[in-house]
């Protein structure tokens, strides 16, 4: 529930205060609260209704993995807008303007066995997400929301203390960095970030197009770098809607951002090719820098990092967001464990817990994600000749991508 400043009390008790009230600090604090965990959660900025019915963009590829993790918090169902599901994904490799390679793989989640879920992800509206977490942050009573709020914290070795500006002291036994790459919290820890430019930019908006997507997502590998094509959900306006994901060199993509509605979308159409026929932007368009980070350790007395504050990934396969997902999963349940059986979940032998869980997964996709952008973001000819072939090979060999699909889904 939200505490206004004024009339919260003095002090206050928790279990676990999470700075940083985003996608994953939200998601984690709405599922300790569910399983009986008291939490505090301080964000800087307001939690804005975000009501604006204007189309937002930006989605999220969500893991089969990460869904559990929001169906756990109570999140999934809270979603205003429908997600769409990715029930296909087609890889190819190309040029700008010219059609793609014959030489292509398709991933299909029957072939990820059994025990998979009916679809590889579901896409969802990043507005969506933020409206079903305040609502779920301000509805949980075992949740205390303080947004604006600047908070100072204090970690010894037998707790911490977080003080709000003009607010109350809150107690708690475990700190959570949730505030992103720029982490603070990270910072007065003293904990070292190692960092990997790429030079490159992401490039993030939205396109209604004349076919349906036939909830069917396509990676298409250009010599600068991915271009996404992710099926989103039919709005009032547009039948056929798709999230487009695509990344270039900084100086390109600068002088793409500066383009008019009509020239931005021949140049989607450009890399995008005719299998959806005429397109046009929708919404807003936004570009990031593209750096992978990581942090030399997750944890520090009494506080744990997670996602963003703690890793960082070259979105070329959407697993940014999920790791974060898993780091609650891995997290939620050590301190769970620990409240329910009277332990400390603050404790070292906790957070080392969760370090040994949540490293080695990272430094995985960090290491695979880091060298697919360096192999598919070339124009060179020995190297287009090998990942055509290696794109073939892949698709012929059903163990190997069983492997990729399961790990891409989080399973």
């Amino acid at each position: 529930m939200s505490v206004t400043l004024s009339a919260a009390p003095a002090s206050l008790t928790v279990d676990v205060c999470v700075v940083g009230a985003g996608p994953v600090g939200g998601t984690l604090a709405c599922r300790l609260a569910v399983l009986g965990v008291r939490v505090a959660v301080i964000d800087r900025a307001s939690l804005p209704p975000m009501e604006h019915p204007d189309f937002d963009g930006r989605a999220y590829a969500i893991a089969a993995g990460s869904r559990a993790v929001l169906q756990a918090a109570g999140l999934w169902d809270a979603l205003p807008q429908t997600p769409c599901p990715i029930a296909q994904i087609r890889v190819s490799d190309g040029r700008v303007g010219r059609p793609a390679s014959p030489l292509f793989l398709h991933f299909d989640p029957a072939e990820a066995g059994p025990s998979a879920p009916e679809a590889f992800g579901w896409m969802v509206e990043a507005r969506s997400l933020r409206q079903a977490l305040n609502a779920r942050l301000h509805a949980l009573p075992e949740v205390r929301v303080f947004a604006p709020a600047i908070a100072e914290v204090v970690r010894h070795a037998e707790g911490a203390s977080v003080r709000i500006a003009d607010g109350p002291r809150i107690d708690c036994r475990l700190v959570v960095a949730a505030e992103g790459r720029a982490s603070p919290l990270r910072e007065q820890a003293g904990i070292t970030v190692g960092r990997l430019p790429y030079r490159q930019t992401g490039l993030v908006g939205a396109i209604a197009h004349e076919r349906p997507h036939h909830n069917t997502a396509v990676e298409h590998f250009l010599p600068a770098g991915p271009f996404a094509q992710l099926p989103m959900s039919p709005t009032e306006q547009a039948p056929h809607v798709s999230a487009i994901v695509w990344t270039e060199r900084e100086a390109v993509a600068a002088r793409l951002l500066a383009l008019d509605d009509a020239a931005w979308g021949q140049e989607i159409a450009r890399r995008l090719g005719p299998h959806l026929g005429a397109i046009r932007p929708i919404g807003r368009r936004w570009s990031y820098p593209l750096a992978a980070m990581h942090a030399a350790r997750y944890t520090d007395t009494r506080l744990a990092l997670v996602g963003d504050a703690a890793h960082g990934i070259h979105p070329i396969a959407g697993q940014g967001l999920n790791l974060g997902f898993r780091d609650i999963a891995s997290l939620a349940a050590l301190v769970e464990e620990a409240v329910s059986t009277g332990a400390d979940p603050g404790a070292p032998a906790l957070l080392a817990r969760y370090q040994r869980q949540r490293r080695p997964d990272t430094l995985l996709m960090l290491a695979a994600t880091d060298a697919l952008d360096r192999l598919f973001s070339s124009d060179r000819r020995v190297l287009r000749l090998a990942r055509d072939i290696g794109i073939a090979t892949v698709h012929r060999m059903p163990r190997l991508k069983r492997l990729f699909m399961r790990q891409a889904m989080g399973l």
